[in-house]
């Protein structure tokens, strides 16, 4: 089995919040497309680890 593990798109914001940004860059825009803005990281990380179940169910 391969494994690919690509690093969550988390960025902190100079409100303190996190931002969650897709993987790959939107061609029409040439940015990554915003996700949800969320209080801590962990919620972030808990966001994009639904994000990635919803894809692939």
């Amino acid at each position: 089995m391969l494994v690919h593990k690509e690093i969550a798109m988390i960025r902190k914001l100079k409100s303190g919040e996190y931002r969650l940004y897709s993987r790959k860059i939107d061609p029409r825009t040439g940015k990554r497309r915003n996700l949800g803005t969320f209080k801590s990281r962990e919620a972030a990380e808990k966001h994009e680890r639904e994000v990635q179940y919803f894809k692939r169910h």
